[in-house]
């Protein structure tokens, strides 16, 4: 189903693939011998990121995109930070929706007063304003802002348009900001990891199964992480573009950088239907390509598939689960024993009943599952059926106003809603947990992005959980067909017919304002009361004392677990308000506890005693003077950290990290980090990216780390630095910094973004 290669290989004439081993073999298929630092040129990747490149060197890229993306618990602190550092018009096109924050906030207007904050900052710097309900932020930049060979950055991580052609990229606010002011996006040259599609997926398969047989082989092994996946092959001309969108999109839960796939007659017609025939263009790699590796997938022997609780890798085929109910259930709370931390009695046994598994929930959403094509099969499957007048309930969310206005032309809401199933407008919230929130203990099957724990309505410090599988809309169907039995679609007989699609823009001409570009100077920004500016913030100290505020030692910790979603997002304008939420699902006591370190560095900012604000430091720092006679408060930070084993995997929010830095934050360290955009959150906030090697930690919870000289081993591009851990003597250890561009060192060295621009 999908092999992994242990080597890079070349891709020749985009179909035949010759290992890097096996140069003999390449020399003789095409009569020369041809350097994989060559051919590495011939992907589509390497093209496109050369075109955007302002560096003059491959190596270390400084890109430029062509259009900017956000949603409403984004985009007001984006804003407010490039206002903050004097932008006067966007430079580039710049998109918000509201897709997230949609619904009205209970006991309070703070939803409505981001969007007219967006809308009015839309008119202010000309920009473009996309109303509530009309899409969600990915199915708008499909439809209206993707092109052949372009680049675009979005604050959203499921920021993914490779199947039409554009190399697109999901990051932390302060990236967008770094656009906005006309600066860059700095990485080294990625890999490009060649994902080779070849036969026809089966009736009853559908993108979300093919997605998710890719993470569930590449995300524990780390294969593609941080690096662009590049689909290729002849499968991939057996692919609707409406599948490989669905396919696509899911690339996030890899750790990948980006994607990028070859484009071809659907892809065009995909534009011609959009009315934008013009934004296509032809990608192909070149004769000869060299990857990084391969990821080959035979999409004939794709099954329908299921991730169960809590994460995307955690896959089976339907027909697995089934099959094998007490192994794959037991395993799963094992699983939730480390992902829950004991927090709740955790088990789907209940959910079993006459020997099959039966499920509470159906949800078919957002840029992943509320696409054309996989509500059209779902209808499909559901006509003439009843999901039942029991527990289970259905709900669709077509992820934009003119795709649901097809289907209602078509009949297919009619069709899902005699069934019982609701649709409702384009939403993001099923995806993290504000709408369609399970109840207690129950388990809700999904066609959207993720599945981690503490979203979709859990909150373990009260003893709430709620357990989500993801699947295929098809298969969601299948099992609603058959009243909560989890059903593979490829177990039940129904038509495949999907009607042409009719692309009616005329919503979007009606609701959708567009400046073309032209900023207003005169329009009056408004802010509603809880939009807050960021709190001042220090620049690095000379020498730093942190106290370790939080230890996790899950495998994997999620940005879900550094910052919760759902009824946080209303806070996500409030830096101070929001950061009260801080790690509250995953370590209560964190926020007390970094409040209680942060008296000590305010008191040392206003010239007062640290000691006296904050008791516990006095012995702290008398050992550390012992050894370092010269720290004094003239040249000292008091701040906390955190450790955990791999955090950051999942969403771009910037607020994980940025909600640290608020209660007193200098560091996070980690023995790695799960993806490149939650480290560049840390740098952009002015956080030492801190890492520390794998095995038994020289330090524990609440103990003292002091970093001596840690300004100058930052301007000095140090990368192992020396400290110690302070308790009744000085215990020296070493930390690593990592690699650093020259602007990021400025960044820390400042003490955040807004600093750097402001200074």
């Amino acid at each position: 189903m999908i092999q992994l290669f242990s080597e890079g290989a070349y891709l020749v004439d985009g179909t035949t693939l010759v290992k890097e081993s096996e140069a003999e073999a390449l020399k003789q298929l095409i009569g020369e011998v041809v350097s994989k630092e060559e051919a590495s040129k011939n992907t589509i990747a390497y093209g496109i990121l050369r075109d955007h490149n302002t560096s003059g060197n491959m190596e270390k890229l400084q890109i430029k995109f062509d259009k900017l993306t956000s949603h409403d618990i984004t985009f007001v602190g984006i804003i407010q930070t490039a206002r903050a550092s004097g932008i006067e018009k966007f430079p580039v096109p710049y998109v918000l929706t509201n897709c997230h924050n949609s619904l009205c906030a209970v006991g309070g207007t703070i939803n409505e007063d981001d969007h007219m904050f967006g809308l009015t900052a839309a008119k202010k710097y000309g920009g473009v304003y996309v109303p509530p309900h009309q899409a969600v932020i990915h199915q708008f930049a499909r439809e209206m802002l993707a092109g052949g060979g372009k680049m675009i950055l979005g604050s959203d991580s499921h920021t993914r348009y490779g199947a039409l052609g554009t190399m697109a990229m999901g990051e932390g606010g302060p990236e967008l900001v770094k656009q906005l002011l006309n600066r860059t996006y700095d990485i080294n040259m990625p890999g490009v990891i060649g994902i080779y599609l070849k036969g026809k997926p089966v009736k009853g398969v559908g993108p979300q199964d093919v997605a998710l047989a890719i993470i569930g082989a590449v995300f524990e092994k780390g294969y593609v992480n941080n690096k662009v996946m590049e689909f290729v092959g002849p499968g991939v001309s057996n692919l609707s573009a409406d599948f490989r969108i669905g396919v696509d999109v899911m690339t996030t839960e890899t750790t990948c950088l980006s994607s990028i796939w070859r484009t071809d007659d659907k892809i065009k017609e995909f534009y011609e239907i959009h009315g934008r025939s013009e934004d296509f263009k032809e990608l192909n790699p070149g004769k000869v390509a060299y990857y990084d590796g391969i990821v080959e997938v035979d999409l004939d022997k794709i099954k329908p598939m299921i991730a169960m609780p809590f994460h995307p890798s955690n896959t089976y085929t339907i027909e697995e689960v089934n099959a094998n109910l007490d192994d794959i259930l037991a395993d799963v709370e094992k699983r939730a024993l480390v992902s829950l931390d004991g927090a709740v009695d955790y088990s789907l046994r209940d959910k079993v009943h006459d020997g099959k598994l039966y499920v509470d929930q159906g949800i078919i959403a957002g840029c992943a599952g509320g696409g054309y094509e996989n509500i059209c099969a779902a209808a499909n499957i559901l006509k003439g059926a009843s999901i039942g007048s029991d527990e289970f309930t259905l709900s669709v969310y077509p992820a934009s106003t003119p795709i649901y206005m097809e289907l209602v032309k078509n009949g297919a809401v009619a069709d899902l809603m005699q069934t019982g199933a609701i649709v409702k407008t384009a939403f993001c919230g099923p995806c993290f947990g504000a709408g369609d929130t399970p109840a207690n203990n129950a388990f809700s099957i999904r066609h959207s992005t993720r599945n981690f724990p503490n979203r979709e309505g859990s909150k373990l410090q009260n003893g709430q959980i709620s357990s989500v599988a993801l699947m295929d809309a098809r298969s969601i169907a299948a099992t609603a067909a058959n009243k909560g039995y989890l059903t593979p679609a490829t177990d039940v007989e129904a038509s495949d017919f999907i009607p042409k699609y009719h692309f009616d823009k005329t919503i979007y001409d009606n609701r959708v304002f567009d400046s073309k570009g032209v900023a207003d100077p005169s329009v009056e920004i408004q802010f509603g009361p809880n939009i807050k500016d960021w709190p001042e913030m220090s620049a690095l100290p000379q020498n730093m004392l942190l106290k370790v505020v939080s230890e996790i030692h899950d495998p994997v910790t999620t940005t879900d677990e550094l910052i919760p979603s759902g009824e946080t997002s209303s806070y996500r304008s409030n830096p101070l308000g929001l950061a009260e939420f801080a790690l509250s699902r995953k370590d209560p006591a964190y926020v007390g506890l970094a409040k209680e370190v942060q008296k000590a560095q305010k008191a040392i900012e206003v010239g007062e005693d640290a000691a006296e604000a904050f008791p516990e430091v006095k012995d702290i720092l008398e050992t550390v003077k012992e050894s370092y006679a010269d720290v004094t408060q003239d040249n000292l930070g008091i701040g906390s950290t955190i450790f955990a084993v791999k955090p950051g995997d999942g969403s771009a929010r910037e607020q994980a990290a940025s909600c640290q830095k608020v209660l007193g934050g200098w560091a996070n360290i980690a023995n790695e980090y799960a993806t490149k955009r939650y480290r560049s959150n840390l740098i952009n906030w002015g956080m030492l990216p801190f890492t520390i090697d794998k095995g038994e930690l020289p330090f524990k919870n609440k103990d003292y780390i002091f970093v001596p000289d840690v300004r100058k081993a930052v301007e000095d591009k140090l990368t192992k630095i020396p400290a110690y851990v302070v308790n009744e003597g000085m215990k020296e250890i070493t930390l690593t910094l990592g690699e650093l561009t020259d602007d990021e060192r400025e960044i820390i060295l400042k003490g955040c973004l807004i600093n750097y621009y402001r200074d």
